[in-house]
């Protein structure tokens, strides 16, 4: 992953994660790599990934087993929840830079469907 400078790392790693566990790439109930895997994985300090996933469970879509280790919530209405909070947010980006580029609302949804 490649990390830019307009955000704190925890942050982007975060929101990594998140899309992870929405997307169903990482299931629910599934067990997260311990914080060393993940930061040698993502080439980050140990301290950023204990961050991100302090907020991932401060969210509610993980927990920790004691001595087991992170888990991803069993809860799907949580984790649709949050995929439904996603793709919202896609969606105003997308209008947001359109509009950015003179388009209207109405204009970005054609280009969508293929309409010049």
């Amino acid at each position: 992953m490649n990390f830019n400078n307009d955000r704190p790392i925890y942050i982007q790693l975060l929101e990594q994660l998140q899309v992870l566990i929405v997307s169903g790439k990482i299931n629910s109930g599934e067990r997260i790599s311990s914080v060393r895997d993940l930061a040698l994985e993502y080439k980050v300090n140990p301290n950023t990934v204990q961050k991100a996933l302090q907020e991932l469970e401060n969210l509610g879509l993980i927990y920790t087993e004691r001595t087991n280790g992170k888990f991803v919530t069993s809860d799907k209405k949580l984790i649709e929840k949050y995929k439904k909070e996603f793709a919202k947010e896609q969606v105003n980006n997308y209008f947001r830079n359109m509009n950015s580029l003179g388009f209207t609302n109405e204009e970005a949804i054609n280009y969508l469907k293929g309409d010049k």
